[in-house]
Order: C-alpha cells, then sequence, then structure tokens
C-alpha cells in the first residue's frame, strides 16, 4: 500500500466492518464478503458462512450490467445499433407501441416494458425456460410509450439477451464467458451456475416477497437448481468480490480491451436526460443513488439478494457488498448504511 493521499480515511471502512458483523453475529445475515478498493488501499473482511474472501454469491440484479456489456459489445463491433427498433433484430417483438422501442430503451429501462412479467411466478413454479419468459415478453402490454418515463424493467434485459444469441448465434451465457468475463479476468463469474454445484456457493436467505422469489419449500427459489442454472440475464450471474472489481475496474479505467474507451465512457454516462433516476447504459448513475459521499459521476447496481457494487470516478473508490439478506432495495439495514460509510472513506 502506498502511502495515504491527503483526504483519504480508510479507517472509516471499519465502522462499516463492525456493522455487517453484527448482523452476522445476531443471525440477521447468513454470509458477506466486504471489498472495498482505492488505488491507496484495499480492505476485504468476510463474514459467517463466508469463509474467505472468494466466496461465490448469486448477484441478483449486479448482474444487469453485465449482460448490458455483453450487448454494447455488439454495438461497439457495429453489429447492434443502440437507434435500431428492437423489432429489426426480433421481428415477432413488434405491434403498437412495441415498433418504437429502440435497443436503447431497453438499457436505459425506458422501454415500457414491466419489470416482471404477470405470469412471472406461473412460469417458475413450472420450471419455464428463458424462450417461455421471452414469449410472454412479446405479448405483454407496455406500461408506458417508450423513452417518456424511467421505469425499472428486468424484462428489458431479456430482450437485449435475445438480441445477442440472434445476432451471435450463441448461448448468452457463453458469449460472455468468451467476450467478457474471460477478457477481464473473471474466473469465478458466471451466468448460471458455470458448472459449480449450488453447495460451492453462498446460500441465499429465501425470506424477501415469497409471492415473487419463493419460500424454502420451493422447487423454484433463489436457491433451486431450476433457478440457480436458469441463467437469468436480469439476475441469475454469480461471482465474487474480486471479479466485480475487475469489472467495476474497466469502466472506471477502460483499456480498450472488450470494447473502445468511448463505448465504456458512454455506458456510464446519464442516457436518460432530465428523467428520473438516472441511467447510463445498464448502470444505476447520479448523486445519492449510492454511498451519501459519493460524487454525481457514480456508476453501480444493487441486487435484491443483498448485493452492491459502485465505483466513484471522482474519487477512484470502488466498493463491493456481497451478502445473503434480501433487501427491498439498496437504501436496507445493511448495504445502504454500508456504502455511505465507505463512501466517506475518501
Amino acid at each position: 500500500m502506498s502511502a495515504l493521499a491527503k483526504g483519504t480515511n480508510p479507517q472509516t471502512v471499519e465502522e462499516a466492518d463492525k456493522l455487517i458483523g453484527k448482523s452476522v453475529q445476531s443471525g440477521e445475515t447468513g454470509a458477506a464478503v466486504l471489498d472495498v478498493r482505492h488505488p491507496d488501499f484495499t480492505i476485504q473482511r468476510s463474514y459467517g458462512k463466508a469463509k474467505t474472501a472468494g466466496a461465490v454469491f448469486l448477484l441478483a440484479s449486479v448482474t444487469k450490467p453485465m449482460t448490458a456489456t455483453g450487448l454494447m459489445i455488439l454495438v461497439d463491433r457495429g453489429q447492434v445499433s443502440l437507434t435500431d427498433a428492437v423489432k429489426k433484430y426480433l421481428p415477432e417483438f413488434a405491434g403498437g407501441d412495441k415498433d418504437l422501442i429502440t435497443v436503447k430503451h431497453i438499457l436505459t429501462h425506458t422501454s415500457g416494458l414491466p419489470d416482471q412479467l404477470p405470469e412471472n411466478v406461473e412460469l417458475r413454479k413450472r420450471h419455464a425456460g428463458l424462450k417461455d419468459f421471452y414469449a410472454g415478453v412479446c405479448k405483454t402490454k407496455l406500461l408506458f410509450k417508450a423513452g417518456t418515463k424511467v421505469s425499472y424493467q428486468s424484462m428489458g434485459l431479456l430482450v437485449a439477451q435475445e438480441i445477442a444469441e440472434r445476432v451471435t448465434k450463441k448461448r448468452f451465457r457463453d458469449f460472455l464467458k468468451d467476450e467478457l468475463f474471460t477478457p477481464l479476468g473473471m474466473k469465478n463469474t458466471s451466468l448460471g451456475l458455470g458448472g459449480r454445484n449450488i453447495a460451492d456457493t453462498m446460500t441465499a436467505q429465501v425470506v424477501s416477497a415469497p409471492a415473487l422469489y419463493g419460500t424454502a419449500e420451493n422447487d423454484w427459489n433463489w436457491n433451486s437448481q431450476y433457478w440457480r442454472d436458469l441463467g437469468a440475464p436480469w439476475g441469475g450471474g454469480h461471482s465474487t468480490t474480486d471479479d466485480i472489481h475487475k469489472l467495476l475496474h474497466a469502466f472506471l479505467h477502460p483499456a480498450g480491451n472488450i470494447m473502445k474507451k468511448a463505448t465504456a465512457k458512454q455506458m456510464v454516462t446519464v442516457q436518460t436526460g432530465l428523467m428520473e433516476p438516472s441511467w447510463g447504459l445498464g448502470w444505476s448513475l447520479g448523486k445519492g443513488n449510492f454511498g451519501k459521499k459519493c460524487s454525481p459521476r457514480t456508476f453501480g447496481h444493487y441486487g435484491v439478494t443483498g448485493t452492491i457494487a459502485w465505483a466513484d470516478p471522482g474519487t477512484g473508490l470502488r466498493c463491493v457488498l456481497l451478502t445473503t439478506k434480501p433487501v427491498d432495495d439498496w437504501h436496507g439495514p445493511l448495504i445502504g448504511p454500508v456504502s455511505d460509510i465507505v463512501s466517506e472513506a475518501v
């Protein structure tokens, strides 16, 4: 570790460590890994059932920036255009206002698609494949005309996967491995289980919104073989804190190895104008979205299984917290307060 720069206070992170430790000791959180990095310091801590910092977690929606990056690799290569209508690549995705939805809309949560399908639970109960979910997307009603609002939509990322598979004629999980994970050295990251046994990953605590995510007794909950290996492009990724830092670093300091530097910069630049909340392409943006001391340029994402990852270009600070404690939003009792504390380290 180099000499600490003026204004750098990594000791602040110790308060976050105490907060996580207390949650784990009380039994509220089963496992967690905190990994904070800055040019001047690195702090890693593992807790509970996560015996090492290399523990593998179900990412939930931290998967979304990975999916968006996969599609943007194709945009960068000129194989897909952000301004094209989705129906150019998916002819069956058409009719009415669906004709107006562009590739950019599905990566900025402005498509009008719902977050989850009305038949989401029924599909999971019968162990439906992603093609069945996509068929539902083609039939579902839009919530609003594309480009007029921002509304979080997991189904847009499913459409992104479908476009990528049509263009590359390759399974999306394989495409991500070959074109994103391997070039960045993300050896422990996969969409789906990636050949692992579920027992080799941290067990998500299935206690939140059982109507959506199942209960411990269901064979379609977060820890089921079905869900873990479905490879949902909106939430089915598995990874470690170290690998996620590699992804954050690739956008904080783009090297041109997965896409042009200008394309990487575009992804972490506001694409939704004055509409709120602010989104880049697959990345959540804006002051207040993450730590309270983060700059407005901070980009990142959180996941409902209790995960969060963000990087602040203004300070070079990066934070990844993976837990097994579900949250309804990132402001929850652990990942929000930890992010606030970590943001004060610089």
